[in-house]
């Protein structure tokens, strides 16, 4: 491993503090008492309270004045001063413990414990005093920390996007601002639980290695398990799990699926996700589509307060109610065209027609599909229902009772991107079956995406599910809306990157 100058300096500064008997990574419990925030914005009301603190942060920045020394710590929750003299934490007649270790051994980027007082600078400035200090972790590598010159330009900030996602833990050092999405996305999933918990729903668990994947148009990732020698496949969806617990006779089940699709990637995909999915026995889908209202609705007041989000240069309104469009009708409004009687010759024409891609391997619900994702999806910025798909993409939606031809389902759109899925499911086993066997020819036609025929669940169905509303909502892309974030790499801690650059994999082994 090539190390930089600056490694090979705290490296030397690591054996320093070894000779002088310092552990640089002890073992010992530091308690910490207070906050940095808990510590800035108590003191003034009650300073007497903070007379007697312990705290533990990471040292960001540093202003020696000789004899003592401000420092600026951050821990998990903000940043605060400490002033350390040297009189303070030195014992005895021996000074030279505060030239040597604190002045010459400790770096920015170090994490350390100080216990002390709060007080006011002559400045106003709240900070701690502290009278005594020790070493909890030290740093090999200099943290990019952010300068200005004299013209106010900005240098060495950690920026760069690609960066940013592969070194998360950098990201949120050095960069704590960006805490707050993944702090609202977890207020999100609160919000969601507690909506659902306080409607009777049980939360549940369904597998995620799968014999059969089924319940979404995707291609799989696909695995082996030795034991009993056979293809898994990652679960693109859990909906036929849940399924058959509402079969087997519970009311309302959900469930915080992480998925896992074997697509590209963009700033709205990743190829592991999370969504929760929703089963509701003796609903039907204009019921869940309340539900879905009153829960987003509810979670823009939880996490802002209010239901006006700003979301890039819009301001998006989850009030209730929101728009309804039926499929064909938001087609026709979008592109002057009325495919609702057409065939797949005349369905391929009218597309090739609005320059989209059509290939012999794309069904009729494929081509529609792909016309409302070109043509209509990005114009649905506010909140909006999508009603009533035909029935060639819906193959686990019922038939729309007064509608032929067409499926109870919607979808919710808002800023050009679906948020959520559902449907009034369907309970018929052999409508069900005949449906399975219709994407069983779609992929001998080339669909990778096209589902397989589950016989156990057409088993579940065939000993009767009562009529059922179902419902998948992407987290990610609602969080990407609920914290204004660009990219659905802003939302998760870890997203998936592309393998490092040869030069940096060869440093890192």
């Amino acid at each position: 491993m090539e190390l930089t100058e600056q490694e090979i300096i705290r490296r030397q500064k690591l054996e320093e503090l070894q000779k002088q008997g310092i552990e640089a990574y002890p073992a010992d419990l530091w308690e910490v008492n207070f906050s940095s925030t808990e510590m800035l914005s108590g003191f003034d009301t009650n300073p007497d309270k903070f007379s007697n603190i312990s705290f533990a942060g990471r040292i960001m920045s540093v202003r020696d004045m000789g004899k003592a020394a401000f420092a600026v710590l951050q821990d998990a929750v903000g940043r605060i001063q400490i002033y350390v003299r040297r009189d303070d934490i030195c014992q005895g007649e021996d000074k030279s413990a505060y030239d040597t270790v604190f002045k010459k051994l400790l770096d920015i980027g170090d994490i350390i414990g100080v216990k002390g007082f709060v007080f006011k600078t002559k400045t106003g400035e709240t900070s701690i005093h502290v009278k005594e200090l020790k070493l909890l972790s030290k740093s090999l590598r200099p943290l990019p920390v952010v300068k200005q010159d004299a013209d106010g330009n900005t240098h060495d900030a950690f920026t760069d996007p690609e960066m940013r996602y592969r070194q998360r833990y950098l990201d949120l050092i050095v960069n704590p601002q960006v805490k707050d999405a993944f702090v609202k996305r977890t207020q999100l999933t609160s919000s969601m639980r507690h909506f659902l918990n306080a409607k009777g729903y049980m939360e549940v668990e369904t597998p995620i290695l799968q014999p059969l994947y089924g319940g979404a148009a995707a291609r799989p990732f696909k695995t082996h398990h030795n034991t009993l020698d056979m293809t898994l496949y990652l679960r693109i969806a859990n909906e036929l799990y849940l399924k058959r617990l509402i079969v087997g006779g519970f009311d309302g089940v959900y469930e915080f699926a992480k998925d896992f699709r074997n697509e590209g990637m963009s700033r709205f995909h990743n190829p592991e996700f999370t969504q929760v999915e929703l089963y509701v026995a003796y609903k039907d889908y204009e019921w869940m589509m309340n539900l879905v209202e009153e829960m987003v609705e509810k979670i823009a007041l939880d996490l802002h307060g209010k239901t006006e989000i700003p979301v890039g240069e819009h301001i998006i309104n989850f009030k209730r109610p929101w728009k309804r469009f039926t499929m064909y009708e938001a087609i026709a409004h979008y592109t002057g065209v009325d495919i609702t009687t057409m065939d797949e010759d005349a369905l391929a024409t009218a597309a090739r027609g609005m320059g989209i891609h059509i290939d012999k391997t794309m069904g009729r619900g494929k081509m529609i599909d792909e016309i409302f994702g070109e043509k209509v999806e990005a114009h649905l910025i506010q909140p909006t229902f999508i009603t009533d798909y035909p029935v060639e993409m819906s193959p686990l939606a019922k038939k729309h009772r007064s509608k032929p031809g067409l499926v109870e389902r919607f979808e919710a759109i808002c800023n050009g991107k679906e948020i959520c899925n559902a449907f009034s499911e369907l309970n018929d086993p052999i409508d069900q079956r005949k449906r399975f066997e219709e994407q069983l020819e779609l992929g001998i036609r080339g669909d990778e995406e096209a589902m397989q025929l589950d016989e156990d669940f057409l088993r579940a169905l065939e000993f009767g599910m009562p009529p059922t509303a179902g419902l998948g909502i992407g987290i990610d892309r609602l969080s990407m809306i609920m914290t204004n974030s660009h990219s659905i790499q802003d939302v998760l801690f870890f997203p998936q990157m592309r393998p490092e650059k040869k030069e940096v994999q060869e440093e890192a082994n």
